[in-house]
């Protein structure tokens, strides 16, 4: 799970960060980032043709990285799972047990 806020800014700067997000996206695993959490996806490079959310200031990134961004509470992609905001984080919540009861 990649939080939100500047975590993912510097997060995304760290080679090792970045490659544990793409080896576990890789291996199907369940990837879930919060807000402006995509920033990481973005640099691991698992957004291209996906549909995810984020919060609205990085969607344009999001799209120029190959995504498509949609403003909604929660989208589930495969084993790619994105939320908005906080507010959000009840829904959120719920659609990450669901994968990870569905992988289990």
């Amino acid at each position: 799970m990649v939080p939100g806020g500047y975590a993912p800014d510097k997060m995304r700067m760290n080679q090792a960060m970045v490659n544990l997000v793409r080896n576990l996206y890789d291996e199907g695993k369940v990837v879930a980032a919060i807000c402006h959490g995509p920033q990481l996806l973005i640099s691991a490079g698992v957004v291209k043709g996906k549909r995810v959310t984020s919060y609205p200031s990085i969607a344009i990134d999001l799209k120029n990285a190959g995504a498509e961004w949609v403003d909604e509470p929660v989208v589930v992609d495969g084993n790619l799972i994105t939320s908005r905001r906080p507010a959000d984080i009840p829904e959120f919540n719920k659609a990450i047990i669901k994968s990870l009861k569905l992988k289990s």
